[in-house]
């Protein structure tokens, strides 16, 4: 006998900050319903947490062993590695039109169409790499929007930590960040090889030096989906308990 899950359903969006429409990923628990209030996990590589994270699979589960409060995930897929970089890099070139997006744009519509808490802590942002990187930024840009940052091997350049350094908000978003020992030599799209557990290690030391309810951990893995999929329950217990 198969178990029920909650259900993935499309849902198109016009972004006019992007110029571009969307097809956002939203995921259902299977106890869905507009008469309850649910947290938002808006997560960049929308299709990789789905697929490779197995996202939808691991909330619903938690949730059934009542280990999480209820939870309506969200996927924001990108078109293809150049629209990714674009996107999420801090230099990218529509990087601060997709982080409007993300604050002006997306949260309205989602606060709209579903019952959510329409407070910081009711929305967290996830993602892997790039992804983690813009996460971050914007919840530092946006930190009364974003309650919670989870961040799986983070891209980190100059900008982001200067971006932290800066960050002076009295709201202050609880931050998730990992990072794996062998991230030594990570391929990036752009066809640069690099070493991601050094700044790594270097915006832990910032980030703790500001007040945030933080979590840093190092584990004994690459910069692969090998590593972060199974990571992703005990994340959600910590983050969404």
């Amino acid at each position: 006998m198969s178990k029920q899950t909650g259900i993935v359903k499309e849902h198109t969006f016009y972004s006019n900050s992007l110029q571009e429409e969307l097809t956002l990923l939203v995921y259902l628990p299977e106890n869905y319903s507009p008469l309850y209030k649910y947290s938002l996990l808006i997560a960049q590589d929308g299709q990789d947490y789905f697929r490779l994270g197995r996202v939808g699979r691991q909330v619903e589960a938690l949730m059934k062993n009542e280990e999480i409060e209820d939870v309506i995930v969200i996927g924001i897929p990108y078109n293809d590695v150049n629209d990714r970089r674009d996107k999420y890099h801090p230099n990218g070139a529509k990087f601060s039109k997709y982080v409007r997006f993300l604050a002006h744009e997306l949260v309205p519509y989602l606060d709209k169409e579903f019952p959510t808490y329409q407070i910081g802590y009711g929305r967290a942002l996830i993602g892997d790499s790039l992804g983690a990187t813009v996460s971050l930024l914007t919840g530092l840009a946006y930190p009364n929007t974003f309650g919670k940052l989870i961040l799986q091997s983070p891209y980190v350049n100059e900008d982001v930590l200067q971006a932290v350094k800066n960050f002076s908000s009295a709201s202050r978003p609880s931050i998730y960040h990992q990072i794996g020992k062998q991230e030594t030599n990570v391929k990036t799209t752009d066809g640069e090889v690099s070493d991601f557990i050094s700044p790594n290690r270097t915006l832990n030391e910032v980030l703790s030096t500001k007040g945030f309810s933080y979590i840093y951990e190092e584990f004994d893995g690459d910069h692969t989906w090998k590593y972060w999929q199974p990571a992703l329950t005990p994340i959600l217990k910590e983050m969404f308990e």
